[in-house]
């Protein structure tokens, strides 16, 4: 992948290429993580069927005010932005889905962000598919967060502890193309406030990094490989050693874009600061895990205004 480093996470020691790569452009292309390729082949088809439902079914299985879970219309959000006209919106449809939490769980009480995902009758096959992705995924982010709580002096156990009751989420994804002229982007530049993030890129492309000079690079697909990239609370806990990075998508190849990144986030109760001295001129303030989720989700309606002093998971953090 042009400018993004490639580690074979079964090599012997994959942490000091994951660590120099974080450090450096934020993102990494893993190689070895024992995800078979037929298992991202069957997410996408999923998506494929999903995203093909016709409007009306979509409409009764939308996402509300109320519910961060369900269909996103296409063009429906413009996160983080002051621009509530519609111009600005992003040119995809989403149906977002949280961690898997029992219904008689305790800590549904806790945080609005807690409950049972909505799985569609129309994909019989759906809820089994995610889920063994989602497992899969967990397995890898619990080895990357290995590698990081042992770098930043953190018992495994501890890190483990703080992702017991997770606001790990997941969004399924589709972009439709969109002409090469177009000053719309199918997800504007921004920067992921989670931990970290997994993501197969699709093959038809459309996925741009930025690196630290400023200019974008397109990320080549790479058959088998699973993007991670740092969020912004990684970021925080390491004083700024981690960065996460701005990236965004445009999809001018003529065919649809399907996507399904897996953002890794905390328990909702856990404030995210750093763990070991912060990097000269790195001053954030702590993150309270559950208010800042919330305030993510909040401020992705077109007519609602950040009540922070920056937007989240824009470029000026």
């Amino acid at each position: 992948m042009t400018g993004i480093p490639t580690v074979d996470l079964s090599s012997p020691d994959p942490a000091p290429a994951i660590l120099k790569a974080s450090e450096e452009i934020g993102f990494v292309a893993l190689t070895g993580h024992e995800i078979a390729a037929d298992t991202f082949e069957q997410m996408r088809d999923v998506l494929r069927r999903l995203f093909s439902l016709d409007d009306s079914t979509k409409r009764t299985g939308a996402i509300t005010r109320h519910n961060y879970r369900g269909f996103i219309p296409l063009g429906f959000f413009t996160p983080n932005r002051t621009d509530a006209s519609g111009e600005g919106a992003d040119l995809y449809e989403g149906y977002k889905l949280h961690w898997e939490c029992p219904s008689n769980h305790p800590v549904i009480g806790e945080c609005a962000l807690y409950g049972p995902n909505l799985w569609r009758p129309e994909i019989a096959d759906m809820r089994s598919v995610v889920l063994d992705y989602w497992r899969r995924c967990d397995v890898v982010s619990a080895r990357l967060l290995d590698i990081f709580a042992s770098r930043l002096g953190v018992e495994s156990a501890t890190f483990a502890r703080w992702h017991s009751t997770p606001l790990t989420n997941m969004t399924l994804l589709h972009y439709p193309t969109q002409a090469a002229a177009s000053p719309k982007m199918g997800i504007h530049p921004h920067k992921d406030t989670n931990v970290i993030t997994l993501l197969n890129p699709d093959p038809v492309g459309g996925l741009h990094v930025r690196r630290r000079d400023g200019s974008w690079i397109g990320v080549e697909y790479q058959p088998g490989a699973l993007l991670m990239n740092i969020g912004e609370m990684l970021e925080l806990w390491s004083g700024g050693r981690y960065v996460a990075t701005p990236h965004r998508v445009i999809n001018t190849s003529g065919q649809d874009r399907y996507a399904f990144p897996y953002f890794v986030v905390p328990n909702h109760d856990i404030v995210v600061e750093p763990v070991v001295e912060s990097m000269a001129g790195f001053t954030r303030a702590p993150m309270e895990v559950g208010a800042v989720s919330v305030e993510v989700w909040r401020t992705n309606w077109p007519d609602a205004e950040s009540s922070t002093a920056h937007d989240l998971g824009t470029l000026d953090r």
